[in-house]
């Protein structure tokens, strides 16, 4: 599943809202444990009650749950997360490496690790987060975050250059580290103009993905993140000729179609297929 565009946040002490999963169209299905659910222990009984081992699995989407954090309730949660197999598990308040060693112990070899970058620890050392191939993925809670900052929740506007900054540092850290990174979630959902608004910079910026809290942001984020199907074309293309020049010794060639093609060319329209 590699272009998951669209992960949507499913309350899930809400019964209803888990037996329509498969009807959604989302890409990713975030089954939330944590902040808005009242009665934690109680949504964890409803997921062991309606999901038995493989059955996240066998869904047309891709199952994460979100824990509470680790010094809480998340351990006891991972141990019953472990038995139902998730795609993968996300780790709220990560603070730094111990965190995320706590995780890769406790957490099913078949499952991947998220983690939520929403303190000020992690968003400072973000880059050394790589500790283990599982872990793929990285969320940005940017109002926790400024939070931790001790800075206002107001200066979340488009037109921040802070924001600009801390939306720009997560992403390029989030690569260096080799994680995918998932843009911030909009809290205003009947907002569709500045939702969009939003996508549009996080897109310009190299954003993939995004989390959503409604089925509209839902259909406007996979709008927005889908591929460009004469990009992909076109780096289909740039592949198979380079490949072809370079089986005879030519690494540096003008092609009618889209000019000159050398091996920066080249690796970049790889990249493309791989992110798609």
């Amino acid at each position: 599943m590699k272009n998951l565009k669209s992960y949507l946040m499913i309350a899930g002490d809400k019964e209803k809202h888990l037996s329509k999963i498969d009807e959604l169209s989302c890409d990713v299905a975030m089954i939330n444990l944590e902040d808005g659910v009242a009665d934690k222990q109680a949504a964890l009984n409803l997921l062991e009650k309606r999901f038995k081992e493989g059955e996240f699995r066998a869904k047309n989407k891709f199952i994460v749950v979100r824990v509470n954090p680790l010094d809480e309730t998340g351990c006891e949660e991972i141990a019953v997360l472990n038995t139902l197999k998730p795609h993968a598990i996300r780790i709220p308040k990560i603070k730094g490496t111990a965190d995320i060693l706590k995780a890769i112990e406790l957490i099913d070899k078949e499952i991947e690790i998220h983690l939520s970058i929403e303190t000020k620890e992690a968003f400072m050392s973000l880059s050394t987060f790589k500790l283990d191939e599982r872990v793929t993925t990285v969320y940005l809670g940017i109002l926790d975050l400024l939070e931790s900052l001790e800075l206002p929740q107001s200066l979340l506007k488009l037109d921040n250059p802070m924001i600009d900054y801390i939306l720009s540092k997560f992403l390029v850290d989030s690569k260096i580290a080799g994680c995918k990174p998932i843009f911030l979630t909009y809290q205003d959902y009947k907002n569709t103009d500045e939702f969009t608004a939003w996508l549009l910079k996080a897109k310009m910026m190299g954003y993939t993905a995004t989390s959503c809290i409604s089925p509209t942001q839902v259909e406007i984020a996979n709008e927005m993140f889908s591929s460009d199907e004469n990009e992909i074309e076109k780096a289909k293309y740039i592949v198979k000729i380079f490949e072809e020049n370079r089986a005879n010794g030519t690494t540096g060639f003008s092609d009618e179609l889209y000019g000159f093609i050398d091996e920066p060319i080249y690796k970049n329209a790889k990249q493309i297929l791989k992110n798609f």
